[in-house]
């Protein structure tokens, strides 16, 4: 029984221990496992390589697709944005556009302003004859970068912003010099002549007479160096604009003037343009009212009507003002492109109403004393005969009547300077051409 026992104990230990080692292995065998799983998860040796290569290729063939999708919107959103940048250039200049009309109106605006400001505070209108409208106009701004060098030489030569100009070239050399020497006989210093050759630029320095050649101009040089009095006349309304941009009052000479006293002595001031007249009389030179008869009209026959006769374009005074240089724009322009007297022209600018289909020039005009201003149809006609017209002394005398300009130029000189009571008797009333 004993040893029965002892062989039953044995073998349940022998069993026990290989039944341990089996746990054990098998212990070890899932730890083992569990590793590798860890570090290896797809296996030493991966038997799926191909279905990796498939994976791994069709992620390289999103990726392309993914690549080409992006150039495409990104070459789209350049051409959004080129579009909206062109479309942004446009509102820019729209902007500006606007922006400058905005100025121009505020710059109007501020001109309304300062005109307001200077023509005086509103008020109310007083008793029966005791209003006085205004018609003095504000002068401009000076702008020097509009011509430098005459801005210079006007700086030297005006005289409170004021001087005498005129224009000449060769072909009027002769009465040029009594122009300028009668000038200096009276003491006047402020005036220049703008020389349109090379020979009145030389002849003016010998004479120690200011003057001032333009830089070359093919516009205006072709008639400046060749064209008679009426052509090179025509050319000043042109030349005269960049006086009064600069700011400058301007007493526009012909070269067929002979001046007696200080003209700068006689002006107001106070209207944009001041003028001579053609006129010989108070009627002719300040206006009058012309009946016209027409019978076949019946009751109705007589039709009132308003003459005067016109400036004179070869002497008058110019503020520095806009509806002054307006008025110069206006006859150059009608100027360069008809064949026209310039006088003829420059009056219909400033006497011409607005109408239909024309807006007529808002400027201020003063007839200058045509005693005083004298033309020489007044002097050959009626002065001269009358013992008391006789002792006047005008401020300028201008032959603008004659065409023997001058001989009679000489003569004025001989009468109302050296004193020669029968220097004027020799000439005519009129032409004999």
């Amino acid at each position: 029984m004993a040893g029965r026992r002892d062989g039953s104990l044995m073998r349940d230990k022998t069993q026990s221990f290989r039944g341990s080692r089996i746990v054990t292995a098998i212990v070890v065998g899932v730890l083992l496992g569990s590793v590798c799983a860890f570090f290896f998860p797809r296996g030493f040796i991966s038997s799926d390589l191909p279905i990796q290569s498939r994976r791994f290729g069709k992620l390289d063939l999103q990726t392309s697709s993914s690549q080409c999708e992006s150039t495409e919107r990104i070459n789209m959103l350049r051409s959004d944005i080129g579009s909206l940048s062109e479309k942004n250039d446009e509102l820019k200049k729209q902007v500006q556009d606007l922006t400058e009309k905005l100025r121009l109106a505020e710059q109007g605006k501020d001109h309304a302003h300062k005109q307001f400001s200077i023509l005086g505070k509103p008020h109310k209108a007083g008793p029966l004859g005791t209003v006085k409208g205004l018609r003095t106009n504000p002068t401009v701004i000076p702008d020097e970068s509009v011509n430098p060098r005459l801005a210079k030489i006007l700086e030297d030569v005006a005289v409170q912003k004021e001087l005498i100009v005129a224009l000449a070239n060769s072909n009027v050399k002769a009465m040029l010099e009594i122009w300028f020497t009668s000038i200096k006989r009276v003491g006047i210093t402020n005036y220049l002549v703008v020389g349109l050759d090379d020979e009145i630029e030389e002849f003016c320095i010998a004479n120690d007479v200011p003057v001032y050649k333009r830089d070359p101009d093919e516009g205006i040089d072709s008639i400046a160096k060749t064209g008679g009095n009426h052509a090179v006349s025509g050319l000043k309304f042109r030349i005269l604009r960049e006086f009064l941009q600069l700011g400058y009052s301007v007493l526009l000479s012909d070269v067929d003037i002979v001046y007696l006293q200080n003209p700068f002595n006689h002006l107001y001031r106070d209207s944009d343009v001041e003028s001579m007249s053609d006129g010989h009389n108070n009627m002719t030179a300040y206006g009058f009212n012309d009946v016209f008869d027409e019978p076949s009209m019946g009751w109705a026959r007589y039709a009132h009507t308003m003459r005067i006769w016109v400036y004179n374009s070869g002497f008058f005074y110019i503020r520095p003002t806009l509806p002054s240089i307006e008025l110069l724009d206006r006859v150059a322009g009608r100027l360069s492109k008809e064949k026209a007297w310039d006088q003829a022209v420059f009056n219909e600018a400033l006497f011409f109403p607005s109408h239909p289909g024309y807006d007529g020039l808002h400027a201020s005009k003063r007839t200058m004393d045509f005693y005083l201003f004298m033309n020489s149809k007044v002097l050959f006609k009626t002065v001269r005969k009358d013992a008391n017209l006789k002792k006047l002394k005008p401020v300028i005398l201008h032959v603008n009547y004659h065409p023997d300009k001058l001989p009679r130029m000489k003569a004025i000189i001989e009468f109302y300077v050296n004193g020669k009571q029968d220097a004027l008797e020799p000439f005519p009333e009129g032409s004999q051409w």
